[in-house]
């Protein structure tokens, strides 16, 4: 069967579209996730919901399956093998229905106070 371009590609063209449609498909098209909070830094933990698992997509399981002990935003894409802006959006479907519990990442504030102390040792080390 060939389509109107000639291609040969049947209705089932996407298996072939490369790596982009799989991530594209998986968010629903979203870029966004709903928890605006997540950083690639973020540490995340599968809360103790177990109802309702039955309706989430299998990438949804095989995220929660890593979160049953608490795992970084960046480990998780790592070990699912997706880009990173696709599993904040899954995760943010998580948190948002309670499957997952978020933590932040070190709050500006104190990063600050780190970098202060970090300069101050680096100027101190410079004067010896």
């Amino acid at each position: 069967m060939t389509d109107h371009h000639g291609t040969g590609r049947g209705p089932h063209w996407e298996e072939d579209a490369g790596p982009l449609v799989r991530p594209y498909a998986v968010t629903g098209g979203r870029t966004r996730p709903a928890e605006s909070q997540l950083d690639m830094i973020s540490t995340v933990v599968a809360s103790r919901r177990e109802t309702g698992i039955t309706h989430l997509l299998p990438e949804h399981r095989a995220i929660l399956r890593l979160c049953r002990s608490p795992v970084s935003v960046a480990e998780i894409a790592a070990r699912v093998d997706l880009p990173i802006t696709v599993v904040k959006v899954l995760l943010g479907d998580l948190v948002t229905q309670g499957f997952v519990l978020a933590r932040a990442p070190m709050p500006p504030r104190a990063a600050t106070s780190e970098m202060t102390l970090l300069q101050a040792v680096l100027d101190g080390i410079r004067r010896l």
